[in-house]
């Protein structure tokens, strides 16, 4: 026994003798429940597990199994099941008004082809179309493969691109659905039906921001501050919070800790991670690490808007520190000469 646990295979590994034992048609219809991400690192796997020992097998099968003894099936039809109750309970009309205050969104298909397709070729499908367009599309991506297409679109489009990703509404169905032949026309691709969406928003915005180059990112900032101060201060206010400080290599967060007052640093602490916090205190000397600790305890519980408010001066100063070239912020495809 100790042998097979020596050879037991974990993770992708794992997954990849399993599929393996499937038929074609049976593996097919697995990977095509799969995210592009996921089927690539399993393809990856299949070729490396292509010579496993049938006691690597039976490990798999074990695990598998364990697996399986562990789930439950409560989720499926779990909407349907929750509707007819609160229908029987609440009577139609009123079951539907709460049922549209508690329902999940439904993530929309429609548009789920875009993240198997290459940045380059989803730009020259939008290059030509209105910016509202290319909103959408970059809306619908994730926020690095957004970030590839947004910088292969003309250079004078792309700053009212973020904005309109900033400020987008809920999109309707028809206007995804003659999106979504654009993209069948010109793509060639064949995209599943769904439902009206509702993507974009100043964070989607910033993630999108925080993942193309500095040079890039500091132009279209510009232009947006020129366009829109508060869309602007909203997305910048999104590009870097406080939980980013945990990126920044201890020299540079000592030399912003140094700059923040002691009272305003023990409010924005009360509402860091241990890991944060943990960094942060590390950074500074032992007699004023325990300092802030103390008072930290002293000052109990605080309310959020005072943290918050807090936080944002110490992002404020470590943005300016960054801007002044005093320390690195890091992030946005760093670019070193």
């Amino acid at each position: 026994m100790p042998e097979l646990e020596s050879k037991a295979l974990t993770g992708s590994a794992a997954a990849a003798v399993l599929l393996m034992l499937f038929d074609e048609d049976e593996a097919a219809q697995i990977l095509s429940r799969l995210e592009p991400d996921e089927v690539r690192q399993l393809g990856y796997a299949m070729y490396d597990v292509a010579d496993v020992e049938v006691d690597e097998v039976n490990a798999a099968l074990d695990q598998f199994v364990h697996k399986a003894k562990g789930r439950t099936t409560i989720g499926y039809g779990a909407s349907k099941h929750i509707r007819g109750a609160m229908h029987k309970a609440l009577g139609p009309e009123r079951a539907d008004n709460m049922l549209a205050k508690i329902t999940p969104p439904t993530r929309s298909n429609k548009l789920s082809m875009l993240k198997w397709m290459e940045p380059a070729e989803i730009a020259s499908i939008v290059e030509q179309e209105h910016p509202q367009i290319m909103a959408i599309v970059l809306a619908h991506l994730d926020a690095a493969a957004a970030a590839s297409v947004l910088q292969l679109l003309p250079a004078e489009v792309q700053d009212d691109v973020v904005y309109r990703v900033a400020t987008l509404g809920p999109v309707s169905s028809e206007a995804l659905d003659d999106l979504e032949q654009l993209i069948n026309t010109r793509g060639g691709h064949r995209i599943g039906g769904g439902q009206t969406t509702k993507r974009g928003g100043a964070t989607e915005a910033a993630a999108i921001m925080n993942n193309i180059r500095k040079d890039h990112e500091q132009r279209i900032m510009k232009a947006l501050n020129k366009r829109d101060k508060v869309v602007s201060q909203s997305i910048e206010d999104e590009m870097f919070i406080f939980e980013n400080l945990l990126e920044l290599a201890d020299k540079d967060l000592g030399t912003v800790m140094r700059s923040i007052d002691s009272a305003v640093l023990v409010v924005a602490l009360k509402g860091a991670s241990d890991m944060l916090r943990n960094k942060i205190l590390g950074c500074m000397s032992q007699r004023a690490a325990q300092s802030i600790s103390d008072e930290m305890e002293e000052r109990g519980p605080m309310r959020l808007a005072e943290v918050l408010e807090a936080q944002k001066q110490v992002i404020a100063e470590a943005r300016r520190m960054g801007e002044e070239g005093t320390i690195m912020l890091g992030g946005k495809g760093d670019d070193y000469v």
